[in-house]
């Protein structure tokens, strides 16, 4: 297939020695439990640890609390098209938000006592982290939580809610966004690292979704937890800005996702073209078919090129929030728009969950909604422009 998608300058042989790793973890470890792991709505704590040991996780975390000491994106990005070529996307998801969105603020804000506590423990699997901003009330609307904490001595006494949680039934460790000062706005918002076991800390339901169904995701509940002062994380009131400055990479991790998403399921959908037989001779041979092909084999094209600049700008330090939001709402539409257009040329057999297509299809639909939906990526953008 590499015939039909324009070369790939961006990784060099140190990447593609890294993919032949990653691929024989994925044959050994992955796609074997994905049915299970699907019936189960959960991954198994054996694969986060094979993980950890395999050196997949924590690849930009410092050598000394445990990491890979490797800042270049374009490993994780090696990672998520070996995910999406397996269509392991509930897999995929849970991997990222603790890898690009949990660990980098534990790098980047933590004290060097807090790294020492929490670091070591997420590189090797041991520990999954999670971070809780949405609640029912709020959605996108960070500025409406109502989730508080009030400092009592030496300890912040946390309440509230959380909803829709990527890893949260399993996580030893959560990010809680939270107001320390109702009164101060967005500069009251701080950020409070709760660890599995604090009293008051319990979990909801295991959520029931269309897709992503091996994904672990959960409601959260805080009553009277008592968090420790030194599980502060970065400054307090300064939460926002924290959580602004880090959802650049978080949503840059979502299309890079996509477009992985997109590029695999054009490569299933051109081998299946190639063999399955319509009216006597390959549907590949239908003028239709290589229409639809041509067309999707184009905006994939445009996509790898595009996603494949914001990662380079993720390396240089260079990544803003509208390039962020653009590249964002570019893959994620890109991806629903191909996948469902691949899925039609399988026909029946693409409403069937053993191809992987159908998995892709129902995975596919959030990824317009989480990390801010398209229509707060487009606000983004029109802010961008003095709009």
């Amino acid at each position: 297939m590499a015939a039909t998608i324009t070369s790939r300058p961006l990784f060099d042989s140190e990447h593609e020695q890294f993919r032949d790793a990653v691929r024989t973890f994925m044959a050994r470890e992955i796609l074997p439990n994905l049915e299970r792991w699907d019936e189960q709505h959960l991954v198994d704590r054996s694969a986060w640890l094979a993980a950890g040991k395999q050196g997949l996780l924590g690849i930009a975390v410092p050598e000394q609390y445990g990491g890979g000491d490797v800042s270049d994106y374009r490993f994780r990005a090696v990672m998520a098209e070996e995910f999406a070529r397996i269509s392991a996307a509930s897999v995929s998801s849970g991997f990222t938000v603790h890898d690009d969105v949990f660990v980098p603020y534990l790098v980047e804000l933590g004290t060097p006592e807090q790294k020492r506590r929490w670091l070591p423990r997420c590189c090797s699997g041991e520990a999954i982290g999670a971070i809780a901003m949405t609640e029912p009330g709020a959605g996108s609307d960070l500025r409406g939580i109502t989730t508080t904490a009030v400092r009592d001595g030496d300890t912040w006494v946390l309440n509230g809610s959380k909803t829709f949680i990527t890893n949260g039934i399993q996580a030893d460790y959560v990010i809680v966004v939270a107001y320390t000062d109702v009164d101060a706005g967005a500069k009251g918002i701080s950020l409070l690292m709760v660890e599995r076991g604090m009293q008051g800390f319990t979990r909801g339901r295991k959520l029931k979704k269309i897709g992503l169904q091996a994904q672990d995701t959960a409601e959260l509940f805080f009553d009277d937890v008592r968090v420790p002062a030194a599980n502060l994380l970065g400054v307090a009131g300064g939460g926002f800005a924290h959580l602004m400055d880090r959802l650049p990479l978080e949503r840059l991790s979502i299309a890079v996702g996509a477009c992985a998403a997109a590029q695999a399921a054009f490569e299933w959908t051109v081998d299946y073209v190639r063999t399955r037989q319509a009216f006597g001779k390959p549907i590949a041979a239908q003028q239709n078919t290589q229409f639809v092909l041509a067309e999707i084999a184009t905006e994939v094209d445009v996509t790898l090129s595009y996603v494949d600049q914001m990662i380079l700008k993720c390396n240089q330090g260079t990544l803003s929030a509208v390039d962020a939001a653009k590249v964002k709402l570019w893959a994620t539409e890109a991806q629903t728009r191909i996948v469902d257009r691949c899925l039609q040329l399988f026909g029946g057999y693409g409403y069937m969950l053993e191809f992987p297509i159908a998995r892709s299809f129902v995975d596919s639909r959030v990824q317009t909604i989480y990390g801010g939906t398209s229509e707060i990526m487009k606000l983004i953008i029109g802010r961008g422009l003095g709009l």
